[in-house]
């Protein structure tokens, strides 16, 4: 037995910003114009309206798939509607359904892991039908006002992000499913890039509830780590990249991920570049490529997962 990706949906507000305005919108330093999307790549990002949550978010994209009959439904995000209780269950209410739920968070793996996660209890028995959903929403947590380009240069990838909901609808399968995964992490690296607000360190200050984080830094991280997570699972597996229908690649900044595609051999034609209309979706980013791509029913795909704290993950599924 195994487990299968059915069912893959997103969602994105229909508001979105474009570098330009984000430029316009920050108060204080910024060094010049046009740096954001130059640095980036990123023309657009999505925003959501001031009355939607999270767990909104992941409904909008729930909602577009048949998930009658889920008996768990995962909430994987770096975004949360709040500290207690899990937001899986705000999700649960508002889809009307009355299964067990819990929480997964792991920065922008985080819908990886909720994906690894369901396999893996679908694989115990436990469970038949798992819905694993995703709402973020970054940006609550950017600082717009900057006082210098110090402060400007930390806050910097909180510019990238951007507002969105995902669903993959996961179910039993004799054949095809989910068939290699592996994950690591460098947890010595967690304090390059943060949002420290709203936890037990710094609960109360609003000083701390903006994005912080050091590109340069967490780009030598990753080199750090190295390639062979991901080209392990080709050796394993006896695969090459031309085996895929697509190679999805959670997606931060142009110039890194056009690295990240030359290391690892990637043909360009197997990559959903997502980033240039669609910014950095945080977890929701290799599920949208899943969306935006073309495969059939038997395709392969590959799902190359970074995320900071630092953790990094692959896993090939059969669709």
């Amino acid at each position: 037995m195994k487990a299968r990706i059915t069912g893959v949906a997103t969602y994105l507000p229909e508001q979105t910003l474009s570098s330009a305005e984000v430029e316009r919108r920050i108060e204080g330093y910024v060094p010049y114009g046009g740096v954001i999307e130059r640095l980036t790549g990123i023309r657009l990002r999505h925003v959501a309206r001031d009355d939607q949550q999270a767990s909104d978010l992941a409904v909008e994209a729930a909602r577009r798939l048949d998930h009658g009959g889920v008996d768990l439904l995962v909430f994987a995000s770096a975004s949360q509607d709040m500290v207690e209780p899990a937001t899986a269950h705000i999700v649960a209410a508002k889809l009307g359904l009355s299964c067990p739920v819990f929480d997964v968070k792991n920065a922008c793996n985080s819908m990886l892991n909720g994906i690894q996660v369901a396999e893996a209890l679908i694989l115990s028995g436990a469970h038949r039908k798992v819905l694993v959903c995703s709402g973020e929403i970054p940006s609550r947590a950017i600082r717009w006002q900057v006082r210098d380009r110090a402060q400007f240069v930390d806050s910097f990838a909180g510019y990238t992000l951007s507002d969105t909901g995902a669903a993959v609808l996961l179910t039993t399968d004799v054949g095809r499913g989910i068939f290699y995964r592996e994950f690591a992490a460098d947890s010595t690296a967690w304090a390059i890039g943060t949002l420290p607000g709203g936890g037990s360190a710094h609960p109360r200050d609003p000083e701390y509830s903006y994005f912080r984080g050091d590109g340069r830094r967490l780009k030598d991280a990753f080199e750090l780590i190295g390639p062979d997570i991901f080209l392990n699972a080709l050796k394993r597996t006896g695969l090459s990249w031309d085996d895929f229908a697509l190679v999805a690649v959670h997606q931060v900044a142009l110039p890194y991920l056009h690295f990240l595609v030359k290391t690892l051999d990637i043909p360009r034609e197997k990559l959903v570049v997502s980033l240039p209309e669609h910014g950095n979706c945080a977890s929701t980013t290799l599920p949208l490529q899943l969306e935006l791509g073309g495969w059939e029913p038997g395709d392969r795909v590959a799902l190359l997962g970074l995320g900071g704290g630092i953790s990094t993950g692959v896993m090939l599924a059969e669709m």
